[in-house]
C-alpha cells in the first residue's frame, strides 16, 4: 500500500454543506435560515451568554475575589534542580532558561530550599528563600540577588 492509495472509510467524512448556492442545491434562496425573523438577518442572533431575557448566569453568580494587576509572579525552582550543573558554574536566569529548568521566567526567578545541593555554584536570581541561601552556602556556593 502506498500513500496515494490510502482513502478514508466510507461514511467517515461528510461533505461540507454549501448553502445559498442556487435553487438546484436545495439550500438556495433563504440558505436554510427560514423566512424573516432575527436569525434570518445578516448579523442576526443574540450575543453570547444571552438567555432570552432571563437574568444570565454571569449576573446570577456573585462577584468573588480580587486580581492584583501589579502582582509580581515568580518562576520557582528548588535547590535540588541545580545539581545538574557542574561545580563552579555561574547559574543565571539565562542559563536556567537554556537548560530547560525554567520554561517561562515570568517576573523573575525564585530559588526555594527543597532538596539537597551537592555542587558548589554561584547562583544569581531575583529572590531566594532563607533555607535555599543556607543550603547553597553550606555547599560552598554563593547567592546574589539581581
Amino acid at each position: 500500500m502506498k500513500l496515494h492509495e490510502l482513502s478514508s472509510a466510507p461514511g467517515s467524512r461528510d461533505t461540507r454543506k454549501r448553502v445559498g448556492r442556487g435553487i438546484g442545491s436545495g439550500m438556495g434562496k433563504t440558505a436554510t435560515r427560514g423566512h424573516k425573523g432575527q436569525n434570518s438577518r445578516s448579523g442576526g442572533g443574540v450575543r453570547p451568554g444571552f438567555e432570552g431575557g432571563q437574568n444570565p448566569l454571569y449576573r446570577r453568580l456573585p462577584k468573588r475575589g480580587f486580581n492584583n494587576r501589579f502582582r509580581t509572579e515568580y518562576a520557582v525552582i528548588n535547590v535540588e534542580d541545580l545539581n545538574k550543573f557542574a561545580a563552579g558554574t555561574e547559574v543565571t536566569p539565562e542559563v536556567l532558561l537554556e537548560s530547560g529548568i525554567v520554561k517561562n521566567p515570568k517576573d523573575g526567578i525564585k530559588i526555594l530550599g527543597n532538596g539537597e545541593i551537592t555542587v558548589q555554584l554561584n547562583v544569581k536570581a531575583s529572590k531566594f528563600s532563607q533555607s535555599a541561601v543556607e543550603k547553597i552556602q553550606a555547599a560552598g556556593g554563593k547567592t546574589e540577588v539581581i
